[in-house]
Formats: structure tokens, sequence, C-alpha cells
């Protein structure tokens, strides 16, 4: 876009296009189907440029994008379900499974789990946990306190134990002697 001013050390329309990555990782917290995601980057792009003027210089172009997506997808929702309610019943639209080893399986067990949270708790876990916000940026995309999210953190992540019925964090990621990999290990010699 000519005549428009650089804020920082970027153009932000460079700054825009270097965040585009992180974008598609928050909008996969909104939409599982990659499409979906995709086309609410799209729209949060097209928002950004259409308001760049509004962008203040000084303040983080990342928090201000993922603002923009956040308020998108909430009007997606609105709309979506005054337009086409019990469409997200629909078994055609659940994903198919492939048949692949534990850790995958693990894996996308904790990714459905992830999508059983409840909006917020999901929305925060995400920001803070998967893409490494500070509790400070998480709280200005989300647009309460410091102290909220922290508490919206803290019950996230309980709940995503009690989803995948573990008694602990660390236990998540401890190995049992029924997986594949620790029935591997050398058997101990009788010497030590």
């Amino acid at each position: 876009m000519p005549g428009l001013k650089q804020h920082g050390s970027a153009a932000p329309q460079t700054e825009i296009v270097d965040l585009i990555p992180a974008l598609r990782a928050f909008a996969r917290t909104f939409y599982r189907e990659t499409t979906e995601a995709d086309d609410l980057v799209q729209e949060t792009l097209t928002r950004a440029l259409a308001s760049l003027h509004q962008f203040r210089p000084g303040t983080s172009m990342k928090s201000w994008l993922f603002t923009i997506m956040r308020n998108a997808f909430y009007t997606r929702i609105k709309v979506e379900t005054r337009e086409a309610p019990g469409a997200a019943e629909c078994v055609s639209l659940r994903p198919a499974s492939d048949a692949t080893q534990e850790w995958s399986a693990r894996g996308r067990e904790i990714a459905r789990a992830i999508q059983r949270l409840p909006e917020q708790q999901r929305e925060v876990l995400v920001l803070i946990g998967v893409l490494g916000m500070s509790y400070d940026e998480a709280a200005g995309i989300c647009g309460c306190a410091m102290g909220t999210i922290k508490s919206r953190l803290n019950r996230a992540r309980l709940r995503l134990l009690e989803e995948l019925g573990e008694a602990s964090a660390v236990s998540t990621v401890e190995h049992d002697e029924s997986h594949p990999v620790s029935s591997m290990q050398r058997p101990k010699s009788r010497y030590g």
C-alpha cells in the first residue's frame, strides 16, 4: 500500500507477512479444519490491511492481529448460528482418523481434549502454552485482566488432565510397561 509510513524497523505489511504462521496456528484453535482456519486467517489479513491506518506505532502487531482474528471468529460464530442451526452436529463433518502408531494416537487424543475445552480456556492455553505469548499479551488479546488469564490457564490445564484421565502433567508423557518402546528395552543382567 503506497503512502503508508513505516512502524518500527519494518513496514507494517512486512511485519504482517512475517506473522502469518502465528496467525495460522492461532486460527487452528478456533477451527479443526485447515480450510476453515485458513479462511479465518485470510479474513483477518483483509481486515488488518483495511484498518492498517488504525494500528498504533509502538504496540504489538501480533497482539493487534490476534485481536482482529478473535473478533472475526466471534462475528462468524454469531452469523453461523443464526444462519445454520444444527449444522455443527452433522456426522459428515467429523474427521476420519487413520490407524497410526501409539504416539500419533496420543497426539490426536490430546488435540481432541483441547478442542473439548471451553472456548476461553482453549484460547488462553494455545496463546500461552503453544504460541508462547506472555500473560500480559494474552490479556490484551482476550480483553480481560491478567488474573483472569492466569485463572483460565490453570482451569484449562486441570480440565485437560481430567479429559485425558491423568493424575498429573508428568503422567501424560511417562512411559508405562505396556508402551511398545519401553518393551524394547534391554533386559537387566543378573550382574547389575
